[in-house]
């Protein structure tokens, strides 16, 4: 699958701690028209890289990929990870 024109949920939902972005804000590479300017250069995260579009996370629609990631992001975000080790 390849990357949906226009979307750039991956690059708005997700925090990257190696750029310093918090989640829900689009990263300072991401043009208006939400593409990369660092896609395939050496200053792009090892973690933007490792992100590749699949259907599970991009489903049919620009909307359903920041739905997705959204919850991976609240689902993975440290306080929700301690939360889920006291309770066990």
């Amino acid at each position: 699958m390849d990357c949906r024109p226009g979307c750039g949920a991956c690059c708005i939902v997700p925090s990257i701690s190696s750029l310093n972005k918090p989640a829900n804000v689009p990263c300072q590479h991401l043009t208006a028209d939400y593409r990369c300017v660092i896609f395939g250069l050496p200053l792009r995260p090892a973690c933007c890289g490792g992100l590749q579009p699949s259907f599970e996370m991009c489903g049919d629609t620009r909307e359903a990929a920041l739905i997705w990631l959204t919850q991976l992001e609240v689902a993975t975000a440290p306080a929700a990870l301690a939360i889920s080790h006291s309770l066990d």
